[in-house]
């Protein structure tokens, strides 16, 4: 692959400036690091995004100049002192060399999971980081390479199934800090398909059903998780103690919400509405007829002392009348 596309080792010299008038240099490998290039790993939250994605796209060798905005450099990173907030950069970088992830070809079991134990710790620290969807990154990334693993024996099995397990519940970790509960629970149920007894899958999933306002759902995987494993019985308790406290949060909102709406019997709402709705049109009628008045129109005069025409249906059912007129509607031409 001429491009470190995929996660790599890669090693680069690059110049930091800020993106103003002077083009002031707050940082340069070959002068503030002894001359030696940064050395580190992508996918990994090690530099700003931008700086990452771009290198990326490099070939060996290859000198970049590259703007980026204040999102894609330091304002969401650490940022050295002398880069205030908010600031554009440009980086001149090159790409010296990089090298790919170790293939596990021919690897034996135990040296795969080595690896694997390797790839997840730094996983593991991106989560505690607060680098979430990095961290998921480098999980997914080990699942997707389990699906060519072979364990040859009952004891390989075993180890696997528990490294796979393991990287699925961390993947529902992920997910669920970063709100997307659904997904996370789709996470747990592939360790439930497999191992239904799994007192940390029905732990997550029930924290997932919870957030999502599951709560029967979570109470039901927090009951069920206390009679696999006895030894999760304090982490479940605290768990119903927090479920008890979120439905009487939800149910205090949810009457504040709707505080008032069904104080009244249904009749008066509806007798309410109606006679707002009548007042509204009938001074709305008045307004017509008043403009119409000053218009000094004779013809309507003359009409006006004249008696209401009725229809046939007026004089059939008389009540309809009112109640139409009561709308506004007293000259619809069905009556």
């Amino acid at each position: 692959m001429d491009c470190p596309l995929h996660d790599s080792l890669l090693r680069i010299h690059y110049k930091g400036m800020l993106l103003n008038d002077e083009k002031m240099v707050f940082y340069n490998t070959r002068v503030d690091n002894n001359g030696q290039p940064l050395e580190f790993g992508s996918g990994e939250g090690l530099v700003p995004e931008g700086l990452e994605m771009c290198v990326r796209l490099m070939l060996p060798r290859e000198i970049a100049l590259v703007t980026c905005p204040p999102d894609y450099a330091y304002d969401k990173f650490p940022r050295p002192a002398n880069v205030p907030e908010g600031a554009h950069i440009q980086w001149e970088i090159e790409l010296l060399s990089f090298e790919m992830p170790k293939d596990w070809t021919g690897l034996n079991f135990q040296a795969i999971m080595d690896e694997a134990d390797k790839i997840r710790g730094t996983g593991n620290r991106l989560f505690k980081e607060g680098k979430f969807e990095l961290a998921k990154a480098k999980y997914e990334k080990m699942l997707r390479e389990f699906n060519h693993v072979n364990p040859q024996d009952d004891e390989e099995g075993k180890v696997f199934l528990n490294a796979r397990n393991t990287l699925h519940l961390n993947v529902a970790a992920c997910y669920l800090e970063m709100g997307e509960c659904r997904k996370s629970i789709e996470a747990c149920n592939k360790v439930l398909d497999a191992s239904p007894a799994h007192a940390k899958a029905l732990y997550r999933r029930g924290m997932a059903y919870m957030s999502a306002g599951g709560f029967e759902e979570a109470r039901g995987d927090f009951k069920m998780m206390m009679s696999v494993d006895k030894s999760y019985e304090p982490d479940a308790t605290t768990a119903l103690v927090k479920l008890k406290q979120k439905e009487q949060e939800f149910e205090r909102k949810a009457r504040t919400q709707f505080k008032g709406l069904f104080d009244k019997k249904p009749g008066n709402i509806a007798e309410a509405g109606v006679g707002n709705r009548g007042d509204r049109m009938l001074s709305e009628n008045q307004k017509n007829e008043d403009k119409e008045d000053s218009d000094g129109d004779k013809e309507f005069l003359e009409a006006e002392d004249a008696p209401p025409r009725m229809g046939f249906l007026s004089h059939l059912w008389p009540t309809g009348r009112r109640f139409f007129t009561a709308f506004g509607l007293d000259r619809c031409s069905i009556l």
